[in-house]
């Protein structure tokens, strides 16, 4: 996919995005935000090749987004010395998929985010969904 030239030119940049995404765990309901603990934030450029492999997909502009980690109800008080969860976000594909559907990347970044919130929480699709309305 091509992104026209005006897009490309004021195409956020990861510290930006990384902003958005920021500003979009700030909205989410409290008790949400307590439960986030250590999970860190990560804008990259695209997946790595065994984060695609990891999750079935073959080309990194397919990826948007990843959780890793284990989602809270799988953790446990004995858990220690575990790397801290990580949720990436990957910039190419974002700006590619915001040109395409004609929609602001901040929008896109919210959804994006949201999903892999949810999947930290464990939550269902539904519930990702509702808990992106509930973050709007």
């Amino acid at each position: 996919m091509r992104i026209d030239e005006s897009f490309a030119a004021n195409a956020p940049d990861a510290d930006a995005m990384e902003a958005m995404a920021r500003r979009s765990l700030d909205s989410l309901p409290i008790e949400f935000r307590e439960q986030m603990g250590n999970v860190v934030l990560r804008v990259e450029e695209y997946a790595d090749p065994e984060s695609l492999e990891a999750v079935g997909l073959n080309h990194p502009m397919q990826l948007s987004g990843l959780y890793t980690g284990r989602p809270l109800g799988d953790k446990s008080v004995s858990d220690f010395g575990t790397l801290p969860d990580v949720i990436h976000l990957y910039r190419q594909p974002i700006l590619a998929e915001a040109a395409e559907r004609g929609i602001g990347v901040e929008r896109l970044v919210h959804h994006v985010l949201i999903h892999e919130v949810g999947h930290h929480f464990g939550l269902s699709d539904a519930d990702m969904h509702a808990l992106e309305d509930s973050a709007d």
